[in-house]
């Protein structure tokens, strides 16, 4: 019967409850590859609650890993080029929460945690917050984890993805190994420098351009080097709490850097604005000199 099921005759609730009948009955393979298959087409329809199928009675993980990894399967059967933007960016988010749901699973293998992480093509997802929320939780619970095996699953985090809040938070978090502290403040550093550029952009228009370029130099300069210098310490695993702490006052002057660009910005913006109003009524005021 299963065999002859038709998506168009069945609604996609419907297929999750014929799916945990199906779980508890001995099934041939090609119903169940039939089912799973035609659940996973339509993962975009699928909710959290949809997800979160108990394991088989061998297993001791929480919930079914294995059946999700084969749904995305399905639906990235064709290559994420084939599939329609506004259902992968549903998908992507729902396989976001289920990673925080299943990150507290103290059973569950780093290897099936990192593989849920990874069939998500990174050019998919606009920000990693939510997966680095779900790293964090996972390494939180399981504290047993040997160093490499912290790494691998660190390194299927995009850093580049990051808000400026979870720059702020990885800096100081001391689950994650001290490298990805390092690397985390090295993109922070480049996103300052890339606005102290935008804010020095629009300070060169008051400012004589070799004071300009001095005040840059020397605010770039400092940041830089203090960056790069407690980036390369942390690669030493002995001094791992006195560089945290020193990482944190960089974390402090880094924000307060940060805030001052943001109030520069908007102080030259403001001018900008003024200077085009004062320059409009100006021309209005200049009389003909010729018809």
């Amino acid at each position: 019967m299963l065999c002859s099921l038709d998506m168009m005759c069945v609604s996609y609730k419907s297929l999750f409850e014929v799916l945990r009948v199906a779980l508890n009955l001995n099934l041939s393979q090609c119903c169940r590859d039939k089912l799973e298959g035609m659940i996973g087409l339509l993962l975009d329809r699928a909710t959290l609650d949809n997800l979160l199928v108990p394991s088989p009675a061998r297993k001791s993980y929480l919930y079914d890993v294995d059946l999700v990894l084969r749904f995305l399967k399905s639906f990235l059967g064709n290559g994420v080029g084939c599939v329609l933007l506004s259902r992968l960016k549903k998908v992507v988010r729902l396989m976001d929460l289920y990673l925080v749901e299943i990150a507290p699973d103290p059973h569950l293998k780093p290897s099936k945690f990192l593989a849920v992480i990874r069939t998500i093509p990174d050019s998919a997802r606009d920000t990693s917050d939510e997966v680095y929320h779900a790293v964090n939780l996972y390494l939180e619970v399981h504290l047993g984890l040997c160093e490499e095996q912290k790494t691998k699953i660190c390194s299927g985090l995009n850093y580049e993805k990051l808000s400026s809040e979870a720059i702020n938070h990885l800096t100081r978090n001391v689950n994650f190994p001290s490298q990805f502290a390092a690397q985390a403040l090295i993109l922070w550093q480049e996103r300052l420098e890339s606005l102290l550029q935008d804010t020095d952009d629009a300070v060169s228009t008051d400012l004589p351009p070799t004071l300009s370029k001095t005040a840059h130099k020397g605010r770039k300069g400092e940041c830089s080097q203090q960056i790069v210098l407690y980036a390369k310490k942390l690669s030493l695993s002995d001094e791992s709490k006195k560089l945290r702490v020193h990482l944190q006052g960089m974390q402090w002057r880094a924000l307060e850097l940060e805030r001052f660009c943001r109030r520069m910005q908007i102080q030259m913006t403001k001018m900008m604005r003024s200077r085009l109003s004062s320059h409009g009524r100006n021309a209005k005021s200049v009389p003909k000199i010729c018809s």
